[in-house]
């Protein structure tokens, strides 16, 4: 039997809040009211994350102002660690359960003494060897991103957090496409599936598509894990706002995905309790095609199977041709033998 299980929805604000505690804290309320297991923030010091001369990715340039640095666009989306301290305080206050990603190994150090139940490796991370080693140092859960990565890579990242003492079974690898947003034909969802088989872990999806539609379909095929960035208004300044759901497509994804969850079952293949009312409606019964006379041999011309199906089975077809009638039957009658 398949066991029925909850798949965890990771609501990810990012940096979706500009820069402004109230509006995470607004973000915060938006994925505990649409029923997120999380809501995930982005914790960083901008001067050990990105040098002067980092460019800004290709979504970003687009999104952002022309003439700024990466830099000088990631000063302006950061919350201080006072502030985490404050919005962790909240979102235990609204019952949803905080995550934040670290950029940096202070900003690490700093999420782990907040005291996280979960830590997420971004993209981005997957081959920074000593932030893997400090993660799995931990022992906590962990979910991997794989943006960017080709498998050989994912494994590598696995066995640093292995190695370093997280269990295995604690791991869950999500598959990823770091494009904002992702077109459908380079989602490659059965990826996540052979991840899972190659690497003997639990597999989520982390989607960048602009509907809700590749999550859906990745939790009918077992992603375990769901995250997908959200925003409070699409047409705000910031670099993730056009590519994130709004709050109504937040809820509509979160509904849909509990949906699946019960209708996927447990997989035994029984009839449901209504169902077996149906049974006498929509299954036949062997029936006289005309008037039969006691004693005259059964034959096939001289039965039908018909609605309704509280008689003898046609799969006993094979069992009443031959026998004698026991009694007169007229037309439409069930047979009994």
């Amino acid at each position: 039997m398949i066991e029925r299980k909850h798949v965890t929805v990771i609501a990810e604000a990012g940096v979706n809040h500009n820069g402004d505690l109230a509006m995470a804290k607004e973000l915060a309320c938006v994925a505990a009211e649409a029923g997120a297991d999380y809501v995930k923030y982005q914790t960083f010091i901008p001067e050990l994350v990105a040098s002067q001369a980092a460019p800004k990715a290709a979504y970003q340039e687009s999104e952002t102002a022309s003439d700024e640095t990466q830099l000088d666009m990631i000063k302006k989306l950061a919350l201080t660690f006072d502030e985490f301290r404050s919005l962790k305080a909240y979102c235990d206050t609204i019952g949803i359960q905080f995550l934040s990603t670290a950029f940096d190994m202070q900003s690490l150090t700093f999420l782990h003494d907040l005291g996280m139940d979960m830590f997420k490796v971004p993209s981005g991370e997957i081959t920074n060897l000593p932030y893997l080693r400090a993660i799995g140092s931990y022992g906590l859960p962990v979910v991997l991103s794989t943006g960017m990565a080709d498998l050989g890579e994912v494994e590598v990242a696995l066995d640093v957090l292995v190695q370093a003492g997280t269990a295995r079974s604690a791991v869950t690898v999500l598959h990823c496409t770091s494009q904002y947003p992702t077109p459908y034909n380079e989602v490659n969802l059965r990826a996540m599936l052979k991840m899972g088989s190659e690497l003997g872990v639990s597999v989520g999806y982390s989607d960048h598509t602009l509907g809700n539609e590749v999550s859906l379909v990745a939790v009918g095929l077992g992603a375990s894990v769901i995250e997908k960035h959200f925003t409070l208004d699409t047409t705000l300044d910031g670099p993730d706002h056009a590519a994130s759901v709004t709050p109504d497509g937040l809820s509509a994804l979160i509904s849909g995905i509990r949906a699946i969850e019960v209708a996927m079952g447990d997989g035994v293949k029984v009839p449901v309790e209504r169902e077996i009312t149906m049974r006498t409606v929509a299954r036949r019964s062997i029936v006289a095609a005309r008037d039969i006379a006691q004693g005259e041999i059964f034959t096939a011309d001289a039965l039908l199977m018909k609605r309704p199906g509280d008689g003898i089975s046609p799969m006993q077809l094979d069992q009443v041709l031959g026998h004698k009638a026991p009694r007169d039957f007229q037309v439409d009658e069930k047979i009994e033998l």
